[in-house]
């Protein structure tokens, strides 16, 4: 049977027989060191296993002003070691400075054996209790830590479960959705010193941005197959039905607020992205006809992702551009389709966007969008 060691406990003292009168009071329970001067003391608590309390003479050759109380308790090694300062009968003016030195508690010499005992068993009881709760309260910490990646793990699987449902009804594929999230993130990281972008993307701000991206089509689920999935052009009646996925987005995004009672961040992109990744910066776009800055920021970045991976990509009613087209399109779009600010990040980030489609290409070569560019 292993048997716990028992709590190590500093004596400094400058009297001898002191030192050996507690030494033999206490060496039943405890390990004991001895010290008579501060420098010894110091060096004994730089020494390993530290002492868990220390019985610490007021007037200590070398410690004065509790020199050696102030520094364990300025060391994040000794902070958490208890100090109880010894004082003569007559020092009762010592007592204030040794609290503001850091001083637990205080005992008045000559030392009554069963208040020594009583004292020591009594702080060093309050130190394991505190260890033990610092330790559960790292247990529940890492225990809300692992409930927090699990619910987000579990949140980014809906949210992509639902956006491959919404792009999987089109004859987009899945690396789409991950190909515009990653421009989108792409466009934020480069914008996000930009003077017009700055308040709004933050690190964790641009994480969300991240995880909305993927619904910017998932009103799309509404719109009736034999629309959605024409080869043709739209007549205007369908074009004006197509449309529409854009209002059944924001309605399914808002419905959750709804029933959570509010909002957050994540939501509000995610709305954002869905209502109005279709509009366009001089206004001519859908379904509000919105212009400029007017256009939510999470839906201006969505729109210039989109359309570069919708340019680059195959379609049956298109072929797959080159890069350098779909920039070159991009560029004269600037001002009129897109936010020139966004336009400037993305040509920025170029070879990003270049990287990411090629890490996230489709089987037959990446194969971008469909009725976003009817």
């Amino acid at each position: 049977m292993n048997v716990p060691p028992k709590p190590l406990v500093l004596i400094a003292d400058q009297g001898p027989d002191t030192l050996v009168r507690l030494n033999g009071l206490l060496r039943d329970d405890y390990d004991i060191k001895l010290a008579n001067n501060a420098a010894s003391a110091l060096a004994i608590l730089q020494q390993l296993p530290r002492p868990e309390l220390v019985l610490l003479d007021a007037e200590l050759p070398g410690g004065a002003d509790f020199a050696v109380c102030r520094q364990i308790k300025s060391s994040p090694d000794t902070a958490a070691i208890a100090v109880i300062v010894l004082r003569e009968a007559e020092q009762r003016e010592l007592e204030p400075a040794a609290f503001r030195a850091g001083a637990a508690d205080i005992i008045v010499k000559p030392v009554l054996a069963d208040t020594l005992r009583a004292r020591v068993a009594t702080h060093l009881q309050l130190r394991q209790a505190q260890d033990l709760l610092r330790h559960q309260g790292s247990l529940v910490e890492h225990l809300v830590e692992q409930r927090t990646r699990d619910l987000s793990q579990m949140l980014d699987a809906v949210i992509w479960a639902m956006a491959s449902l919404a792009e999987t009804r089109d004859d987009k594929t899945a690396n789409h959705i991950r190909r515009v999230q990653h421009y989108v993130e792409a466009l934020a990281r480069q914008l996000q010193r930009h003077r017009r972008f700055a308040e709004e993307l933050s690190d964790a701000n641009i994480a969300l941005l991240y995880k909305a991206a993927p619904l910017h089509d998932i009103g799309k689920v509404g719109i009736p197959d034999a629309i959605l999935l024409k080869p043709g052009r739209l007549s205007d009646d369908e074009f004006a039905v197509m449309k529409l996925h854009t209002v059944y987005g924001r309605d399914a995004i808002a419905g959750v607020e709804q029933v959570l009672g509010h909002s957050n961040t994540f939501l509000r992109y995610a709305r954002e992205i869905a209502h109005s990744h279709q509009e366009k910066y001089d206004g001519s776009g859908y379904p509000q006809g919105l212009a400029g800055d007017a256009i939510p920021m999470a839906a201006r970045l969505m729109t210039v992702a989109d359309v570069y991976d919708a340019l680059i990509s195959r379609r049956v009613y298109k072929p797959a551009f080159t890069h350098e087209t779909a920039m070159e399109l991009i560029r004269q779009g600037s001002g009129e389709h897109f936010d020139p600010d966004v336009v400037d990040a993305m040509l920025m980030v170029e070879e990003q966007f270049m990287a990411i489609a090629e890490r996230f290409a489709d089987a037959a070569g990446p194969e971008p969008a469909t009725s976003d560019m009817r």
